[in-house]
C-alpha cells in the first residue's frame, strides 16, 4: 500500500462527514450536467445508491442507528435499483420512503454526533454542512412520495403539473433554507404540513446545532486568547 493510499484511508477515517457532504454536492453537480441526457435517470440512480452505501459507512460510529440502516440497507438497494430499471409509481414510492427513512436517520446520527461533547471539530464543521443537505434530501424524498401518491401535490404559477425529483429537492432547499423563493409550492393539504416540517426543521437546525458549533467556537478562541495571554 503507497503513501497516498494510506493518506486517504486517515483522512476518510478522520473526516468521514466530509466525504459525505462532497458527495452530496458532486450530486447536484451531476443532476445540472445530466437533466437532458436521456441516461441520467440510470446514471444518477446508481449514484444514489452509492451514496446509499457511504450514508452506512458515515453511521458506524453509532451502533444503534447503524444496524436499524443496515436492515434498511438491502431493501432500499434493492428498490432503488428496480427504480432505475422500472418506471412503476409503487417501486418509485417505496424507493423513495425508505430512503428518505435512511437520510434523516443520517442527519439525526450527525447532530447527536455534533451534540455529544463540548468541543468543536474539523469533521463536525464538516458534518454540519452533510447534516443540512441529508435533511434536505430527505425531505425531498418525502415529497416525491407524496408527489407520486398525488400527482400535483406540488405546482407552480406556470406549470401546475407532476414535478421531477431535482425540482422537489430544489423547494427542498428553499423551505429548509427558509429562502423561500415560492417558484415552487405545495398545492394539497398533505404537501403543505410536510413542507411546515420542514420549515421548523430548519428554523430549529439553524437555532439549536448551528448555533451552538458556533459558540463552542468562540468559546474555545476565547479561551486560548486568555491563556496566551497568560503566558
Amino acid at each position: 500500500m503507497n503513501n497516498r493510499s494510506i493518506q486517504w484511508r486517515v483522512l476518510a477515517s478522520r473526516h468521514p462527514s466530509a466525504f459525505l457532504l462532497a458527495a452530496q454536492i458532486f450530486s447536484l453537480v451531476l443532476y445540472t450536467v445530466l437533466k437532458s441526457n436521456s441516461s441520467a435517470r440510470a446514471i444518477l440512480g446508481t449514484f444514489g445508491v452509492l451514496t446509499l452505501a457511504l450514508v452506512i459507512w458515515v453511521l458506524k460510529r453509532n451502533p444503534t442507528i447503524w444496524w436499524v440502516t443496515r436492515i434498511l440497507a438491502v431493501p432500499s438497494f434493492a428498490l432503488s435499483l428496480s427504480s432505475v430499471l422500472v418506471d412503476s409509481p409503487l417501486i418509485l414510492m417505496w424507493a423513495s420512503g425508505l430512503e428518505a427513512v435512511m437520510y434523516f436517520c443520517t442527519a439525526g446520527s450527525l447532530i447527536a454526533y455534533m451534540m455529544e461533547d463540548a468541543f468543536v471539530t474539523v469533521d463536525e464543521l464538516f458534518a454540519a454542512g452533510a447534516t443540512f443537505t441529508l435533511l434536505a434530501w430527505g425531505f425531498a424524498y418525502t415529497f416525491l412520495v407524496c408527489e407520486t401518491l398525488t400527482p400535483g401535490s406540488f405546482g407552480s404559477a406556470d406549470q401546475p403539473l407532476p414535478r421531477t425529483f431535482f425540482e422537489l429537492l430544489y423547494a427542498s432547499f428553499n423551505n429548509l433554507s427558509s429562502t423561500g423563493n415560492g417558484d415552487i409550492f405545495a398545492l394539497s393539504a398533505h404537501a403543505r404540513v410536510l413542507v411546515m416540517l420542514e420549515q421548523f426543521t430548519g428554523v430549529a437546525y439553524i437555532a439549536v446545532v448551528v448555533s451552538r458549533l458556533i459558540g463552542l467556537t468562540i468559546i474555545r478562541h476565547r479561551d486560548r486568547d486568555i491563556s496566551n495571554q497568560r503566558k
